[in-house]
């Protein structure tokens, strides 16, 4: 696909799902199986990672990319997923490294979920935390993605915190319901797990997020306008999520690396 073909693509696919809703239905029995079984191997494989000190990441090996990362660069890339009956199934790795942060400010970050709106702004509109315990929290996250078209959804989430030592913390947040706001019609999102990592070392803190979601599927005839515009949503979050993140770990305006309180 060129360019240009691919820029078309991305700017009528939203206008081409809003005008054939009748071609979408409800995730099918064996694509929900499909991503829990998907979601159970990802889970298994992060245990194992989470287990050692020495395999807590997934980092680059080559040492120019490395050096990248610690400058401020972000890694961005797709982990190939297995076919989904009737929907689709993302999975993507970001990473960054935020000079001076600790383990501790993070986790904090993570679970301060009414300073949400302030640091994830403008994709988290609002959160209500329904139930918590000291590792685990249920909340409800109200969220404006924009586009082409702009998608409000109300996401009730069971977030875990965990940690293997005082340099290694993570979390698991899986989707327990998505309701589509805006706009009316079938949802286009089914199923939303999301995974964070981090790490102390090298002077400051390494986040790795890893996002695995289910989407309707595409139309028939359609792949050459849809495909390029659904696979560019869970990539566009996650950055967006990552870098959110990063800054309010950091103060950019004066070097000085704090955590965003959101007052």
């Amino acid at each position: 696909m060129t360019h240009a073909t691919r820029k078309l693509a991305l700017l009528f696919a939203p206008l081409l799902l809003l005008r054939a809703p009748y071609l979408f239905a409800e995730p099918s029995p064996a694509a929900v199986a499909a991503f829990n079984t998907y979601a159970h191997t990802v889970e298994s494989r992060l245990a194992q990672q989470h287990s050692s000190p020495n395999t807590f990441l997934v980092l680059p090996t080559d040492p120019a990319q490395l050096a990248r990362l610690r400058s401020g660069q972000l890694i961005i890339e797709p982990v190939t997923t297995p076919a989904a009956p009737d929907a689709l199934l993302h999975h993507w790795r970001a990473t960054a490294f935020v000079p001076n942060a600790t383990p501790a400010d993070f986790a904090r970050l993570l679970q301060n979920f009414s300073a949400y709106p302030h640091n994830f702004a403008p994709q988290i509109v609002s959160t209500t935390v329904l139930s918590r315990t000291p590792t685990d929290t249920i909340a409800r996250l109200r969220t404006r993605q924009h586009h082409i078209i702009t998608v409000v959804l109300d996401t009730t989430v069971d977030v875990t915190f965990a940690s293997l030592d005082s340099a290694h913390g993570y979390s698991i947040s899986r989707s327990r319901n998505i309701d589509q706001i805006s706009p009316p019609g079938d949802d286009f999102l089914y199923r939303l797990n999301t995974y964070w990592s981090y790490e102390q070392r090298d002077g400051g803190l390494y986040l790795q997020i890893e996002s695995l979601s289910l989407t309707r599927s595409i139309p028939h005839g359609l792949a050459w306008a849809v495909q390029p515009y659904l696979e560019s949503i869970p990539r566009e979050s996650l950055v967006f999520t990552l870098t959110s993140a990063r800054n309010a770990l950091c103060d950019s305006k004066t070097d000085n690396w704090k955590l965003a309180t959101g007052n």
